[in-house]
Parts: C-alpha cells; structure tokens; sequence
C-alpha cells in the first residue's frame, strides 16, 4: 500500500519530468550520458525513423530493445514520450504489439500525438502501439490482463518508484510464461541513506530511488523470477558539487537486466548448444548478456539456467540444445563453462578498462546517449 512519502516522491516525479525538464540537456548529472556498447543496424535505423520531438522528449538509462522481437507484444514501463516504443513498432511489425504507459501526462500527450506519423512512415494499415496514462506499479488499474505480453521492458523508470516490489509482481503478472522483463536502470553500491533517498534533485537525478545492487535478486527471487542476468553496465559520475557531497562514498551504475519468467518444469543439467544464426540483426552472433555470446553454429557450454531459459523462451527456435548432460560431436570452435558475473560494478569496471574503442551509441539515460 502507497506511503504518504510515497504519493509526495510520486508527485516530486511528475513534477520533475512533466515541468522541470523540457529536454534531456536540463540534467544536472551524467547519470544519463554515458557510452553503449554496439548498436545492431536495423536499431539504429529504427531509432532514427522517431520523431524529432519524441526524441527529444526521450528520457532513459539503456539501450532496452533486446532480441528475436517479430510478432511479440511488448509493453514498456514509463514510456516517456514513446521513442523506444515507436522504435520497436517497426521491430515487432503489424501482426506484433506496443504499449506504453507513463505516469507523466505531458509525456503521454506527446507520444500520441505521433501515432499516425509513425504509421503512415512504416507503411502499417492500423497502428501497432497504444500509450497509457498510468503507473507502472499499477497495471492492473490500467486495464493490463494477466500473461498478456512476451516482452516487458523499462528505461530507467524502476528506480522511480518506492516499492520496486510491488513492480516487480505487476511485471511477473503480466508476463507470459517463458517471457522476460528485459530493463536499464540505475543501481547503488550500498544501502541508500536518508539523506539521499529524501533528496528531490536525486529522485528526478534517477539516483535517490536506486536500488542496492544486491537486493534485486533478492526481490527477483521472492516474486518468482529467475536470477537476473547482467548484460551491461557503466559508472555514473557526478559532476555537480553540490550533489557530490550529499552522495558522499556511494557509487552509482547503470546496467542493464533480463529477468525470466518461467514455467515450472524438472531440474536440468548444464549442457551444450548451438546457435542457428536465425535473429535478425544477430546472424553471426548473439550476445546474450555479460557471460554468454553465441557465435553461429559454435559449441557452448551453458549452465542449468541458461539450459532451461533456452528451452522455454522465444529463443527456443534458434538453438539447437543438446541432450542434458551430453556433449556435441565437434572438431570446430568450442566455449566452455566459466565463472558468471553478476555484480554490476566488477562489470563496469572491467568496461572502462577495455573501452579502447568507440562505438556508435543511441540514446541514453535521461538523454541523447546510453549509458547501459
């Protein structure tokens, strides 16, 4: 149930976002503009196909557009303005679906305002995509059915919610099974204190509300999701004095997740497979997330969770997944078993140390570049 302190960060928010900012440069911290690692082509062109005003309008921490996206629904938490929906209208295609909903009615305003541009620009008979004025820890109130989507997704907008639990059991809900909520958003090094998580500029800084890294699994868990598995992650860094001294020794990164949501099955073994080569845009290889890249057709080792989302997800179709236990008659390529990471900031360190080249970047948290 919604805290007094809850409805007043709530109001904070709407405040900060609809009046506050009228572009992605009135941020007073980079929380939002650090670099991505690369974007697949058919992304960035989609991206480039939004609207000016809506990319303008565009706020987030993440590049949050995962893949093998045709025919599925996909609903996205805190729209904004809608270009990462209006991106994946163009992904998913006419027979596939968009929603987004937003709690800012300003953003929502702005988003409808493009639907037929965009549809007459993709050439689509009927409008693929639908924007809500609502709250993301209240989908149920905004009309959205039980298992109704394939793909959630989130661009930096949990963390401006108090109680990311209850989110959490929104998401699992509306989730089919074998779906996943796929989400950017920015993490701290510890328990957030009261000085911090009180401070309205943080809030709308998209730091105040910040989750302990470690307490998403923690919470993942007691709602029914798989472990969560890292994809990216980099350092955030504040530049305005005055935050820095509120912040004091806490450290902040943006990364970015996939939590699945599966059927219960029996145990499985860790085992090998083989990637088809089958995902637009991935053809030669699929970066999964921060432990597992698939090259087309060479052997992988993967564990008993990786196994078992493989099997009971839309990527079921692109692997070939030996027996439990068993391995591949092979004289090609071949990975095998390693330690996972799961800690955001060994991540992000790791990042900078091997950011040597540049990539093209799209969007970002909060503004005009990724940060995840």
């Amino acid at each position: 149930m919604a805290t007094p302190r809850d409805a007043e960060i709530r109001k904070d928010v709407q405040t900060y976002y609809g009046q506050v900012l009228k572009k992605s440069a009135d941020f007073q911290t980079n929380a939002c503009v650090t670099a991505a690692r690369p974007v697949p082509q058919h992304i960035r062109e989609a991206l480039q196909n939004v609207h000016e005003e809506v990319s303008l309008r565009y706020y987030g921490c993440g590049l949050v557009i995962p893949e093998c996206l045709e025919n599925c629904w996909i609903l996205d938490l805190g729209s904004g303005s809608g270009r990462d929906c209006y991106a994946l209208s163009q992904l998913v295609g006419e027979k596939g679906h968009v929603t987004g909903i937003d709690m800012t009615e300003g953003q929502v305003e702005v988003a409808n305002k493009y639907i037929e541009y965009h549809m007459e620009k993709y050439g689509f008979q009927a409008p693929n995509v639908t924007f809500i004025h609502g709250y993301i820890e209240k989908l149920e109130e905004a009309g959205i059915k039980n298992e109704s989507y394939d793909i959630v997704i989130s661009n930096c907008a949990i963390n401006l919610v108090p109680d990311k639990q209850q989110v959490l059991q929104e998401v699992y809900r509306v989730l089919k099974y074998g779906g996943e909520l796929y989400f950017s958003d920015v993490y701290a090094s510890l328990e957030l204190p009261e000085e911090i998580r009180t401070h309205k500029v943080l809030w709308g800084e998209c730091l105040g509300g910040a989750l302990y890294w470690k307490d998403l699994s923690i919470l993942a868990k007691k709602v029914g999701f798989c472990p969560p598995r890292l994809v990216t992650a980099n350092f955030i860094t504040v530049q305005n004095k005055e935050l820095e001294n509120v912040i004091g020794d806490c450290r902040f990164v943006s990364a970015t997740f996939r939590l699945f949501k599966l059927p219960k099955t029996g145990p499985t073994q860790k085992c090998q497979v083989i990637y088809n080569g089958g995902i637009r845009g991935h053809e030669k290889e699929l970066i999964f997330d921060a432990n597992f890249t698939f090259k087309k057709d060479e052997v992988v080792e993967v564990d008993e969770e990786t196994v078992a989302i493989l099997k009971n997800s839309r990527f079921a179709q692109d692997f070939l997944i030996g027996p439990d236990g068993e391995k591949f008659p092979t004289c090609g390529a071949y990975t095998a078993l390693e330690d996972v990471v799961t800690d955001p900031f060994e991540l992000a360190g790791r990042s900078d140390s091997a950011e040597s080249r540049s990539f093209p970047a799209v969007g970002g948290c909060c503004s005009t570049k990724k940060c995840s």
